[in-house]
């Protein structure tokens, strides 16, 4: 079986819709794993190409990462939740980062989850070896995030890097074929240069507004519990709505995040 991790960003939507032209073989199925915190763009954007893909989507969930970050809950509803990679002030220790566990829990297993049932195989059953192809949106100018599966009973691959197609050449593909696509992450991922949270600023409101206030809930009476230092989703460990959000050109600060979440967030 071949199944496109669908992000519904760029490179994703680059590889849908040549396989929906017929430039490449066409998948199986696409897969689009909702964390329930995507801006509206995404959405609006998914629904687009749902109704002109000539396969089918299936979309999973393995719940809302933003009730579940602030609820300080994982997916499950244990009171483990799982972590996105913010900004930790450590004092005299300096900045750091927490783990990034949300790829994993809400990317990763509701993706494998369905693949299982597609499959036929229950939970924990022993499914043969390379049973799944599944396609990644990873392009030439991020290739450092190839990276093999974990488990046997699947495989990777990666047909942009194998075309030599990079981001742009992407952007260019859809371009020619009129169409766009928006950048897919969450609203409030930590992985984001200054002019990303300026642009979310100027064009929409509502997805930098819930940034906001999940950052202030990281930090309220409730998580605070959980962490050994105070998290902020902003790199200057600030509350995001007083960061002084200027470009990154007029700091000198590259873009932490380039890449897009396209499916697996880069892993």
């Amino acid at each position: 079986m071949k199944v496109l991790s669908l992000g519904a960003g760029v490179q994703s939507t680059t590889l849908a819709l040549m396989a929906a032209a017929g430039e490449i073989e066409m998948p199986d199925c696409a897969i689009f794993a909702d964390t329930g915190a995507e801006p509206k763009p995404v959405y609006d954007h998914l629904q687009r190409l749902i109704a002109v893909l000539p396969y089918p989507v299936h979309l999973v969930s393995a719940g809302n990462i933003r009730d579940d970050l602030v609820r300080g809950t994982n997916s499950g509803g244990s009171k483990r939740f799982a972590s996105i990679p913010f900004f930790m002030d450590r004092g005299r220790d300096g900045i750091g980062m927490a783990r990034r566990q949300c790829t994993s829990e809400y990317k990763i297993k509701p993706i494998d989850k369905e693949l299982r049932a597609m499959l036929g195989y229950m939970p924990r059953a022993r499914i043969p070896a390379k049973s799944a192809e599944v396609w990644i949106g990873i392009s030439t100018d991020e290739a450092i995030r190839m990276k093999p599966t974990m488990v046997n009973w699947k495989v990777n691959r990666w047909p942009l890097i194998e075309r030599g197609m990079s981001r742009m050449a992407c952007h260019d593909w859809l371009s020619r074929h009129g169409w766009t696509a928006p950048k897919s992450s969450c609203t409030f991922c930590p992985f984001r240069s200054d002019e990303s949270w300026i642009n979310m600023k100027a064009t929409d409101e509502e997805s930098f507004a819930d940034a906001v206030n999940v950052d202030r809930a990281l930090r309220s009476s409730g998580m605070m519990g959980s962490f050994k230092a105070v998290p902020y989703l902003h790199r200057s460990c600030k509350p995001l709505d007083e960061v002084d959000l200027r470009t990154n050109a007029e700091v000198g600060q590259p873009d932490l995040f380039m890449n897009e979440c396209e499916g697996m967030c880069g892993v």
